[in-house]
């Protein structure tokens, strides 16, 4: 017998500064059976980065033709992809060829051995950018996660709050690779 995708429901707060986007978003997130509370944690945190009122949660583990996030133009035409954690370098081209921006944030503690490894492949991708979190940052991310969850995230200068009641995670990603 299969396992079904537990459900998540999110009130998410955003405050981005830096974008000068405010919203309240009522977010549904299936965590695959597979799937960790801190990757989940970590594709909410890319939707509040990249929050807009076309971005949605894709298929990500469960299909390898959808991203983790992703945005579409009213065309259908794929405007930003995200992948959580660390893909490999052929499904990453796959979707440079597929979208305007790809991103994907990585986690971890062998998130730099993967980068090492990933970023001579993934030179020629000018419209990819690699963000990583710290691995202790993630982790206390991952505690944030309940089945229902009220959460405000606020961007300024770069610097990142996700906070839940009186609990509060500041995350400062890195960036290993830049558009261009």
């Amino acid at each position: 017998m299969a396992l079904k995708s537990i459900i998540y429901k999110a009130d998410l707060n955003i405050s981005d500064m830096d974008r000068g986007y405010y919203a309240d978003h009522q977010l549904t997130i299936a965590r695959h059976p597979s799937e960790t509370d801190e990757r989940m944690m970590i594709r909410v945190l890319a939707y509040a980065m990249y929050a807009s009122e076309r971005l949605e949660f894709g298929k990500g583990i469960s299909d390898t033709e959808e991203p983790d996030v992703w945005e579409k133009d009213y065309t259908g035409a794929i405007r930003l992809w995200v992948e959580a954690g660390q893909p490999d370098d052929r499904r990453l081209l796959k979707a440079c060829g597929r979208s305007e921006q790809v991103l994907v944030i990585s986690y971890a503690s062998a998130s730099d051995v993967w980068w090492k490894q990933m970023n001579s492949r993934l030179d020629r991708a000018k419209n990819l950018k690699v963000l990583n979190v710290p691995a202790a940052q993630s982790q206390a991310l991952e505690k944030l996660a309940q089945r229902t969850m009220q959460l405000q995230c606020t961007i300024q200068d770069g610097q990142i709050w996700m906070s839940a009641g009186d609990m509060s995670v500041q995350i400062d990603p890195e960036t290993l690779k830049d558009f261009g």
